[in-house]
């Protein structure tokens, strides 16, 4: 062979590519995520980051945990978390995870979901500018209760005395809700409730104290583990009330006004794609819900002899009959 010809080849064979197998590996990425109660709501997490291109298996490992109800486990799992190094922590539902994450770390992003005021709960310094190393999406719980108090007092016109059922460890949403009540001239006898057999002595608790209506305030305790059982109680002790999310409604539950918390999860990853890609949480601002839907259920109010007014019924997202 002539030289010419060899270095011909040989600069040839330079330009080729490298097989498949001889090329550097794709990064792969940690995420982890973090809930007080397990629940499905991780997989809407993860089917929106593999929407963006990150998939489970191929370019992602993503760790999840649960403290299944027991918030005093959260500490610990925060910390077995920050130890495992990953690029981001999802904080699952809830105002709690979000603070237990947020003590354990100060350089890891963390990217909430549905916390009613991070701002009250000091998890960042502005819905603008978060300015640390957290961001996510509220649920709006404190702006939020005063409507639902409204939509109630709709329903049930008469009513003066509201019970409100809420768990300690995430008081926030309270605060909006006392100074709607004020302006309304109407009383909450707010009971609180950790474990589920504190529940059916609230429900009794507050219809000694007069209550004809109540709201049931977010929590992920409330919301997951407790929803049926709560539908039940009001329903036999006859108590109209009024629910965060629509899973109440579809599970019995008289009214129900919020977000669709679907979106919250998958907005959420929208958030982890970008610290993925370089972005500080610092600098992505919090988002808030754009809109919000009223779902009647008819059927039980006919079974507590309410009059739906027909204004309510015409700004109904959904009534289920």
């Amino acid at each position: 062979m002539k030289r010419r010809e060899f270095i011909t080849l040989v600069g040839a064979a330079a330009a080729w590519p490298m097989p498949l197998g001889a090329q550097q590996a794709a990064k792969s990425y940690r995420v982890a995520y973090l809930a007080l109660l397990a629940g499905p709501d991780s997989t809407a997490v993860k089917e929106r980051l593999s929407e963006l291109g990150y998939t489970e298996g191929k370019n992602l490992i993503f760790d999840h945990r649960s403290a299944e109800g027991q918030s005093v486990r959260l500490p610990q799992l925060a910390a077995e978390f920050v130890r495992t190094n990953p690029d981001v922590i999802v904080a699952g539902f809830g105002t709690l995870t979000a603070q237990r994450l947020r003590a354990a770390t100060a350089s890891i992003p963390i990217v909430f979901v549905s916390v009613g005021d991070p701002i009250g709960a000091g998890l960042v310094k502005s819905l603008n500018r978060p300015g640390a190393n957290v961001t996510g999406v509220t649920s709006q719980a404190r702006e939020v209760s005063s409507k639902r108090l409204q939509i109630l007092v709709d329903l049930v016109p008469n009513t003066r005395i509201i019970a409100v059922i809420r768990n300690p460890e995430t008081p926030w949403a309270l605060q909006e809700l006392k100074i709607a009540a004020d302006t309304r001239a109407q009383h909450l006898e707010v009971f609180e409730v950790r474990t589920a057999d504190q529940l059916p002595t609230s429900i009794e608790a507050a219809l000694r104290a007069g209550a004809t209506a109540l709201i049931t305030l977010e929590d992920p305790l409330l919301h997951q583990s407790l929803r049926r059982q709560i539908v039940e109680l009001v329903a036999k002790a006859r108590l109209p009330t009024i629910y965060g999310n629509r899973d109440f409604t579809d599970a019995g539950g008289l009214l129900s006004y919020g977000a669709d918390r679907r979106q919250y999860y998958r907005r959420a990853a929208e958030m982890v794609g970008k610290i993925l890609k370089g972005e500080k949480p610092a600098d992505i601002p919090v988002e808030q819900p754009t809109k919000f839907e009223l779902v009647i259920n008819l059927k039980t109010a006919k079974a507590l002899a309410l009059e739906v007014p027909p204004g309510l019924l015409a700004i109904a997202d959904e009534v289920i009959e």
